[in-house]
């Protein structure tokens, strides 16, 4: 009964697809989505899975295709695992690397008092008892390797140690992976516990050798991320490194070992890379970075020696992003590739003539049958004369002899770039669609303008960036078509904190806002968040030192609760039960005071979702509620 239901309410709220004129919440939910799986072995082929969900019966079909790396028509496999390199067997085709849980600590009160057999209580006696949406439970994933024989005895290679690789909570089989002469075994961990793990960002990669079952620690001397190690067909190898401890949106850079010595390849370029894969003959290094509200595919020498480091070259340059490199084959790189108008398609770079082709069409036909959106640069002079590029999505069909609705959308992070990327839940878009425009500003804090722009946020969060925003809302309202009297503001995570900060300080500028899970009040969202790292670094520390002075001023100053007397406009306030970065709190004391204001407002609240919502009919839910809250107060 439920699902006819939902499947009627579709029905009469948006129409048939075919009848569609522009994005709807259904088709958005309903889209393709393209993961690659690699490329085939002869290097012939690229192996993709499409993932197509159903909103009214709730149920997601997953298909796995085979296409030519040359282009062509796609046809559907049943199993793609023997047409790809497996990375989990060692070179020599001797062993097997897995991971698995491990239970090393009593956490429940049955793992205490197993004789009483019905109780449901969790025991701790240090921080990191949660992590992200998931409570410890004593158990740790380790990295695991055996003989391919079949009575072959599995081997930890972590011990009895309590950390975990993976690392929690998105680490992934980048974490760890063969050494070329299949002697040793590389994993990614943060060897730390408690107190000393929840404020630290200090990953490192050890290496375990077979023979002598020792470990070594290859990146001691650095005190933050080190991470994606990666060997060349040379043996060479690369990682990821962040240098400071605690900071989790440090300038990201690519390291690699000569002769021993590490060298530091993107030490001396002002920006940050996202990912990196090598070239097939180790002579060149290719990685994906944010460039000025873009993410692009760039290119760097592997040099000889430390005094012999080139710039990175840039490959791509457009209106898109680059976000993430497959693999190579010969002369072509398969990556990944989205806009504000396209969800994610591969598509392959040739390295002889530089041209970008795209490789699948999983959208197409949904994209053709629709009416695209404008997007449009426009730089803003900021409050202190800077020049900050703001991305402007006007609706379907836009007449600027009309007047619309205009949205802020303030980005979460707060680090990392506003590019051009393709969300299924803040679709710009979508709200386009809906018939407003979109206000996407570059404020500090995004990175792809250089370092100090991306790192000026931290300890400011009610400072600049804020000027920022209004700035650029107050830029586009200049404009005879920006309808002054519906101006909205929006945002999730630091986007929900900039919506619950401007509410109070915004000047009647707003007719409307929506926070989803943002952080509303500073004090108790030190008390309860968990990577405490992130608010040590973003906050300046901890509330009750009255010593330190970047710590008391955020505390003061850039708290949200402490303005919620000038509160007076309508909010919309969504939070997920699960999400333990910007906990449940949050959320409830915002509505709390909004309500006792006697502020219209609503709470939307998911009882089963983290930080993200990730469940289908709970995402379309979250759509429906997202424009019916603009029509009404718009």
């Amino acid at each position: 009964m439920q699902k006819i239901v939902v499947s009627l309410l579709i029905s009469i709220t948006f129409g048939s697809v075919s009848a569609q004129e522009v994005m709807t919440p259904k088709m958005l939910l309903e889209l393709n989505k393209v993961s690659a799986k690699g490329i085939s072995k002869d290097g012939k082929d690229v192996i993709y899975s499409t993932s197509k969900y159903n909103v009214a019966t709730d149920t997601k079909v997953t298909t796995v295709y085979k296409i030519p790396i040359e282009g062509g028509i796609p046809f559907a496999i049943e199993t793609y695992k023997n047409l790809l390199p497996n990375k989990h067997i060692s070179p020599n085709g001797t062993y097997t690397i897995f991971t698995e849980d491990v239970k090393l600590k009593n956490i429940s009160g049955k793992d205490f008092y197993p004789e009483i057999k019905n109780s449901n209580v969790q025991i701790y006696d240090e921080l990191n008892y949660r992590h992200w949406d998931t409570w410890e439970d004593g158990a740790y994933s380790h990295v695991f390797y055996k003989a391919n024989s079949k009575y072959a005895e599995a081997i930890d290679i972590m011990s009895n140690e309590p950390f975990d690789c993976p690392q929690k909570p998105f680490g992934g089989s980048e974490d760890y992976l063969w050494s070329p002469d299949s002697q040793n075994i590389l994993y990614v961990t943060k060897k730390l516990s408690g107190t000393a793990y929840s404020v630290s960002t200090n990953t490192d990669i050890y290496s375990y050798n077979l023979a002598s079952k020792n470990t070594i620690n290859l990146t001691e001397g650095n005190k933050g991320y080190d991470t994606n190690p990666a060997f060349s067909s040379k043996n060479q190898l690369a990682w990821l490194q962040m240098k400071r401890d605690g900071y989790e949106a440090d300038k990201n850079d690519i390291i690699i070992l000569i002769d021993g010595e590490k060298v530091n390849i993107t030490e001396n370029w002002d920006e940050t890379v996202h990912s990196f894969a090598w070239d097939t003959k180790g002579e060149k290094i290719y990685f994906v970075a944010p460039n000025f509200g873009t993410v692009q595919l760039f290119e760097i020498n592997v040099p000889k020696s430390s005094n012999k480091i080139s710039q990175p070259k840039q490959l791509t340059n457009g209106q898109f992003d680059v976000s993430g490199i497959v693999g190579q084959s010969k002369n072509m790189l398969v990556v990944n590739r989205k806009d504000m108008n396209h969800a994610n398609e591969l598509y392959t770079y040739n390295l002889k003539n530089g041209t970008l082709k795209q490789l699948t069409h999983a959208n197409d036909a949904t994209y053709n049958s629709i009416t695209l959106s404008k997007v449009e640069k426009r730089m803003v002079k900021t409050s202190d004369g800077k020049d900050m590029l703001t991305w402007v999505i006007y609706p379907p069909n836009f007449d600027p002899s009309k007047k619309y609705p205009t949205i802020l959308y303030c980005k979460g992070g707060p680090q990392g770039p506003l590019s051009q990327s393709y969300s299924f839940r803040w679709n710009y878009q979508l709200m386009a669609a809906n018939g407003y425009i979109i206000v996407a500003p570059s404020r500090r804090g995004m990175s792809g303008f250089g370092i100090e722009w991306n790192e000026q946020i931290s300890k400011d969060y009610g400072g600049q960036n804020m000027k920022d925003y209004l700035a650029a809302i107050d830029d586009i309202s200049k404009e005879n078509y920006v309808d002054t009297d519906r101006l909205g503001c929006v945002g999730a995570s630091y986007g929900g904190y900039s919506a619950f900060y401007l509410a109070g300080i915004h000047e009647g500028r707003f007719k409307s806002f929506i926070a989803h899970d943002g952080m509303y009040n500073l004090r108790s969202m030190y008390g309860t968040t968990e990577e405490l790292f992130f608010v040590n670094w973003d906050l300046g520390g901890n509330y009750w030192d009255k010593n330190n002075a970047a710590a008391q001023k955020t505390f003061n100053e850039f708290n949200p609760a402490n303005f919620v007397d000038k509160w007076d406009t309508p909010i919309l306030i969504i939070q997920g039960a699960k999400d333990f970065r910007v906990p449940i709190g949050q959320g409830l004391e915002a509505f709390q005071a909004a309500q006792l204001k006697g502020i219209k407002s609503k709470l939307l609240f998911f009882p089963e979702e983290n930080h993200w919502v990730l469940n289908g009919q709970n995402s379309f839910i979250w759509h429906t509620e997202f424009y019916k809250w603009l029509d009404e107060t718009l």
